[in-house]
């Protein structure tokens, strides 16, 4: 076991999902106390039986990201019983449609992502910060494509989704930074282990390429010509949520194996 997150708590939402699991597992791995939060109660499960496999220590906790009450409710909890909220990650689906064509889309599938997306990173960090900034430290975490800082054809209500979360995050930053906390986020897409051929349909449609042939598209395309894995997002967000990092905020963290340079 790693010491990089020793005698940390973190709540992870999203902790059922491919990237949210591998999260979970690299924080416990590093020795945070995880807090997995999800809608689906197996998921959830099947994640801190593999922590607790390793040695490590996970909590569940079955609700909604965007239920007001119940996340400002668990936060408190974990707050008073862990006696800390030092890591806060959003990392729930936010329902984004991508290769339609702006002018063909309808209002509910480009407003769906940005407001599901806005909605949980501002309820979750909000509720987070709140703690943290009575303790005087703490790291809140959020993640996208890096669609929100650039133009591209075809990425639908992605972009919107990413621009409205990581304004929101810097400006949260700001206000946050004096009392200690940190907001920092990283940029990712086309994670390998997470493109299944039902995640992709969900969101690019019934003629979306197959994982196979998206993950060759996105290794031709990308400096390292290759596509970025879930190690190297987990390994990220681990040292962005360690105090070794704790000159950073404000700021994206670019794990896309070179397919966005900036």
């Amino acid at each position: 076991m790693g010491t990089l997150l020793a005698g940390k708590n973190a709540i992870i939402y999203g902790a059922g999902g491919g990237i949210g699991g591998a999260v979970a597992r690299t924080f416990a791995r590093e020795g945070a106390r995880v807090f997995l939060v999800g809608r689906t109660q197996d998921t959830l499960e099947a994640v801190a039986a593999d922590i607790t496999a390793s040695g490590g220590a996970a909590e569940v906790a079955v609700l909604d990201a965007l239920d007001e009450r119940a996340v400002d409710g668990h936060v408190a909890q974990v707050a008073s019983t862990a006696g800390s909220v030092d890591v806060s990650f959003n990392l729930i689906s936010r329902g984004d449609v991508q290769g339609i064509p702006l002018v063909d889309m309808t209002t509910d599938d480009v407003l769906r992502a940005v407001t599901t997306g806005l909605q949980s990173s501002f309820l979750t960090a909000r509720a987070a910060a709140r703690q943290m900034s009575e303790r005087g430290s703490g790291v809140i975490l959020h993640l996208n494509s890096a669609s929100g800082d650039g133009a591209m054809p075809g990425m639908g209500s992605t972009g919107p989704a990413d621009a409205a979360i990581e304004a929101f995050m810097r400006y949260l930053a700001a206000e946050v930074g004096p009392h200690g906390v940190r907001v920092c986020g990283l940029w990712t897409a086309a994670v390998v282990e997470t493109l299944s051929r039902e995640k992709l349909t969900a969101v690019g449609g019934p003629d979306t390429p197959d994982p196979e042939i998206v993950v060759q598209m996105i290794a031709g395309m990308a400096a390292l010509r290759r596509a970025p894995r879930l190690a190297d997002v987990a390994e990220v967000a681990t040292f962005l949520a360690s105090d070794r990092a704790g000159g950073i905020t404000g700021t994206m963290t670019n794990v896309t194996c070179g397919l966005v340079l900036r």
